[in-house]
């Protein structure tokens, strides 16, 4: 039943930002995002930020997915319900499996902190060419809440009973930390 390992694996990541305003200066979401996976023993290859344009997210996480040395995409931002919020309409339809449960256990999460306002939260995941996809609001809180709550755990190959890495091409992944 389990997928989990006794030695951790590095996974090489890609982390994008969207966003009509930020820029890399005053990109704290993807900024602490790319800290986190490096702190977890992870490698972010690129980092990106795109303005939210549907088919320009499109393009740059489909790169990504077909890339063999990218096993994870962290997005964060464009997941509202404001008319420039594209990233779900963008992501989905490259999708192989959804992960529905991403979604709903980061809004049960969010819940503690936000109250309600958390239904307005489009967060999503999902696994195209044996890469994870996953999909968060562009707040750095937000942000803080899917790492700790969720990725953390899911990204490491020791978690027990199951975790993301078992699933995702072994691509160029270093295995085993410094």
């Amino acid at each position: 039943m389990g997928h989990a390992s006794t030695q951790f694996v590095s996974l090489n990541a890609a982390v994008l930002t969207v966003s009509d305003t930020r820029t890399a200066d005053t990109d704290t979401s993807g900024k602490y995002l790319s800290e986190q996976l490096t702190n977890a023993g992870h490698q972010v290859v690129e980092r990106v930020i795109l303005k939210d344009n549907l088919y320009q997210i499109r393009a740059q996480v489909a790169n990504w997915i077909a890339s063999d040395n990218i096993q994870v995409v962290l997005i964060t931002g464009g997941t509202g319900f404001t008319d420039r919020d594209s990233t779900p309409e963008a992501v989905t339809c490259l999708f192989d499996q959804h992960v529905e449960g991403f979604g709903e256990l980061f809004r049960q999460l969010s819940y503690i902190e936000i109250s309600t306002s958390t239904i307005q939260s489009r967060a999503l995941a999902g696994l195209a060419n044996h890469t994870l996809v996953c999909c968060m609001p562009g707040s750095t809180n937000a942000c803080r809440t899917a790492w700790e709550g969720i990725l953390l755990q899911q990204l490491d190959a020791t978690h027990k009973p199951c975790n993301f890495v078992a699933h995702l091409g072994q691509k160029t992944a270093c295995a085993g930390r410094d």
